[in-house]
């Protein structure tokens, strides 16, 4: 039998996963933690209330006050009417990579307009980042997906500092996506740079939005620009916030998480199940146990079945293949090739986690939270528990 942890759906298949002398697993007790810092509560409530005023008496006179990244999906489409109920002046932006489902994009168009927000979209060069795709999947490594989640971070940052935003609103929240294994969703320049050196087409990436440590220190201690995660200051209930998307928005649910995106949703539900049995329903719906959203038992039924149907898998894999101008052939051989980490490949990693602690120390008087990458490798957590 597959040890698991006593409380959440996590088990022994999961990186880096240890258990106390009761059986309760390190991930359910930097929820804890994270719980104990970003308690709700009165006081978390006027900490909360205090950086909203700072933002706007730092935004005073500029056009836009704050950033958000919006995907179409729920939790960045709640920060868009949350905000703007704060009476606070935001920016929206989108990142298109050539994989928003219909419905993304509706539920983005029809937020903005409702709410009466800008919108700014930046598309990538299909052309260019459709290769950097293919080399990851070439690469045989889990974090296939890391492109994209950089792309953001660095448009994030770029328009922000053209803008003269100094704030960005993070729509990762804990306690409904957990913490990722950093495994499963390694990524820095360096890394991305590497991979496409080795599997790319061109071997250098020439349009490809990219965070040098160089740019983070730029935009974040001489531009000031900083990281807030704004839903860990809020009650966050999934089923009420899509109840209250749909009535306010006329947001409509597209499925499973972060399946607005047509890739993503391959990613997770096909490749990372049968080439890696990477489930990220687990970490998902653990935080959903901790938060008392979803029960053990109701957990454990919902990841009993598979992320998407046989014939949906079918039919996605189809239209993923084709377009990335992918053979039948050649995708099966991807499958088949043997699973590597990022740590295979030239990173920032050692250098990083070298640096880490002051790093952190630094960003802790200058920002809110720290960066994504650096928060994912920020081990703190669970040293303190």
């Amino acid at each position: 039998m597959v040890k698991s942890c006593t409380r959440c759906v996590l088990d022994v298949k999961v990186p880096e996963i240890k258990f106390d002398n009761s059986g309760l697993c390190n991930y359910c007790k930097i929820y804890e933690y994270l719980e104990q810092q970003y308690p709700l509560n009165k006081n978390s409530d006027k900490k909360f209330r205090e950086i909203v005023e700072k933002i706007k008496r730092d935004g005073k006179n500029k056009k836009y006050d704050c950033l958000i990244g919006v995907s179409g999906g729920a939790d960045s489409t709640y920060i868009l009417y949350v905000v703007k109920k704060l009476g606070l002046r935001p920016l929206a932006l989108h990142l298109d990579n050539g994989w928003n489902s219909e419905i993304a994009v509706s539920n983005i168009e029809r937020a903005t307009n409702k709410l009466n927000i800008d919108l700014k979209t930046v598309v990538l060069d299909w052309e260019e980042f459709k290769d950097l795709q293919i080399a990851f999947l070439k690469a045989s490594v889990p974090d296939v997906e890391i492109p994209t989640d950089h792309a953001i971070e660095a448009i994030l940052y770029k328009v922000a500092n053209e803008e003269g935003i100094k704030y960005i609103f993070q729509g990762h929240n804990f306690r409904t996506e957990g913490k990722i294994p950093i495994n499963w969703g390694y990524g820095d320049a360096r890394y991305i740079k590497s991979v496409y050196q080795l599997f790319g087409k061109n071997k250098r990436l020439r349009n490809f939005p990219l965070v040098t440590p160089a740019k983070l220190i730029y935009y974040n201690f001489i531009r000031r620009i900083k990281n807030v995660r704004i839903l860990y200051y809020l009650g966050y209930n999934k089923s009420k916030i899509k109840e209250l998307l749909e009535k306010e928005l006329g947001w409509v649910d597209y499925g499973g998480k972060h399946h607005e995106s047509t890739y993503t949703k391959f990613i997770q539900s096909y490749i990372l199940p049968k080439k890696f049995n990477i489930d990220k329903r687990l970490v998902h719906y653990s935080a959903m146990i901790c938060s008392n959203q979803i029960t053990k038992k109701e957990a454990i039924k919902i990841i009993k079945q598979p992320p998407i149907s046989d014939i949906e898998a079918k039919d996605l894999k189809a239209y993923v293949l084709k377009k990335l101008g992918l053979s039948e052939d050649e995708f099966e051989k991807i499958m088949k090739n043997r699973p590597k980490s990022f740590q295979d490949y030239p990173t920032y990693f050692q250098l990083i986690k070298k640096f880490i602690k002051p790093i952190k120390i630094v960003y802790s008087l200058t920002s809110p939270s720290l960066p994504p990458m650096l928060k994912l490798m920020d081990s703190s957590q669970e040293k303190k528990i």
